[in-house]
């Protein structure tokens, strides 16, 4: 895939508050001095800002493509072309990533579609290679079911809500793609998980025993089960189930991994590098998750050079995760990566005594490995005991759509957006980054009790950093700091005026 294909929008829109457009062009700027990890990143936020933006959608699925993430990939470009279906590079884009992942029936089609549109377009030869590819491979290929696609998305669209802690909304997909294929025994164990991780442990559990009623021995079913009971502390239960998941001998790659990485999330280490060690001695080649669940059992049974190993495949595979090792502990992991997805220390902050800690372990939260892991943990989010505020970050960090049209909803977003512009100017949520996060929201929490309407977000990210810089007394100058979030340095000294109106006086 060639950088070239991420191309700039035109847009005559000025604004204070960073949109879709403003992280977009700072991906393509990313892209310009080849930072894929800073171009992943703006990217993504782009994609969170402008989730009905086709074409940022088209280059978002683009980079998926690049790091070889091809379902989420197609999932992307394939809800770019729902927006814009008579789009000839997103129905060639369709094609290739329809190819990627075996759908040979599709990346036909959209080739051949693409052909007939453009028949000069930049993209001829390679719809035409193609086209060529399938002519050739056709005999080896079972046709698809027509429905596999819509399958595929679905499921895909469910696993990235999960993924991303809004498990409601991935509830809704699950429910009418189970409406549309009742037999599609994933989707109900997928679902069963969603209403686990809600609180609905009755509902969650009925449908898992209506799978095994209906498809007697169903191993994801039984896995999910297993999980449930560890995550209750239901010891006799999990004990069962472990002397039952034991015995089993899959023969298909899809169970033998889920069997894997459930004996490793629930501690079973020895039993999940069996499994995954296995898959991979003959030649499997997975995704991010099971290079990750492979890297923790291995170490965790004291393979550490296959852990090792595994992770830096896991590297190749996805950039952003070097540091994140599961087996590094302490706070200077926090220093070699983002804090984000240092669970310690992301607990710390959830259960502080003080409301603005908490606030900012949402905040990690929402984009942490971990989120799944937390928010099902029956003890360390105490949401009865929420402030209203509290409650808007844990929203927020479920992914919550939030009314733009009510002052206080949408002054909150403009709070969580300095520092969202803070985590993502940076290269990563370091220690000193965390500080500086910490520091906005020890001041950010009383501005926003105040009616604050934070509204040059840039302008006070900017603020709290120079702020911090020179309490720490570090040698930082107004123009470096203010070049670097694009404000002039006449509006940084305004707003830093702004952000000391909200210093209690025992801070100063």
């Amino acid at each position: 895939m060639e950088n070239k294909r991420l191309k700039a929008k035109t847009t005559n829109v000025v604004s204070f508050v960073p949109n879709g457009d403003y992280y977009y062009n700072k991906a393509l700027k990313a892209i310009e001095r080849d930072e894929m990890d800073k171009a992943y990143k703006f990217i993504k936020r782009a994609a969170d800002l402008s989730p009905d933006d086709a074409h940022v959608l088209l280059q978002y699925g683009i980079l998926e493509m690049e790091l070889q993430n091809f379902e989420h990939a197609y999932e992307l470009i394939h809800t770019a072309y729902s927006l814009e279906p008579n789009e000839p590079e997103i129905i060639f884009m369709l094609a290739e990533v329809s190819g990627c992942i075996g759908h040979i029936a599709d990346a036909q089609k959209y080739a051949a579609q693409y052909l007939e549109m453009e028949p000069d377009g930049m993209y001829i030869e390679d719809a035409s290679e193609i086209l060529e590819f399938v002519d050739y491979v056709s005999e080896d290929f079972d046709e698809m079911d027509e429905f596999d696609g819509a399958k595929l998305v679905a499921q895909e669209k469910a696993r990235r809500y999960m993924e991303q802690g809004d498990f409601r909304t991935a509830i809704e997909i699950l429910e009418q793609t189970i409406e549309e294929f009742p037999d599609l025994w994933n989707a109900h164990n997928n679902l069963a998980l969603a209403y686990f991780y809600i609180g609905e442990t009755e509902q969650a559990r009925a449908i898992l025993n209506e799978v095994l009623r209906e498809n007697k021995g169903n191993l994801h079913a039984l896995c999910n089960l297993a999980v449930f009971a560890y995550y209750e502390k239901n010891s006799d239960e999990l004990k069962n189930l472990l002397s039952l998941l034991k015995k089993i001998q899959p023969f298909e790659w899809e169970n033998r991994y889920k069997l894997g990485a459930t004996f490793a999330l629930i501690g079973q280490y020895e039993e999940a590098y069996k499994w995954l060690r296995s898959m991979s001695k003959k030649g499997y080649e997975g995704d991010t998750g099971f290079y990750f669940w492979l890297a923790q059992s291995a170490y965790f049974s004291g393979h550490e050079t296959v852990a090792n190993e595994a992770w830096k495949v896991l590297i190749q595979m996805d950039p952003s995760k070097e540091g994140m090792e599961p087996w590094a502990t302490g706070d200077e992991t926090i220093s070699r990566k983002s804090a984000e997805n240092h669970r310690d220390f992301i607990i710390r902050q959830l259960t502080n005594e003080h409301e603005s800690s908490r606030l900012f372990g949402l905040f990690l939260l929402k984009r942490s490995m971990h989120k799944q892991e937390i928010i099902a943990h029956p003890k360390i989010l105490d949401v009865a005991a929420f402030s209203d505020l509290e409650k808007l970050c844990l929203a927020y960090a479920l992914d919550y759509n939030f009314n733009v049209n009510s002052k206080e909803e949408k002054h909150f977003l403009q709070f969580m957006e300095v520092a969202e512009l803070i985590a993502a100017t940076n290269e990563s949520i370091s220690l000193e980054v965390s500080q500086i996060l910490s520091t906005w929201f020890a001041l950010g929490e009383i501005a926003f009790q105040q009616g604050y309407a934070f509204k040059n977000c840039a302008a006070l990210a900017a603020a709290i950093e120079y702020s911090f810089h020179i309490a720490v007394e570090k040698n930082v100058t107004k123009k470096a700091i203010a070049g670097k979030y694009g404000i002039s340095t006449a509006t940084l000294t305004k707003y830093n005026d702004e952000l000391y109106e909200f210093v209690p006086a025992d801070f100063e």
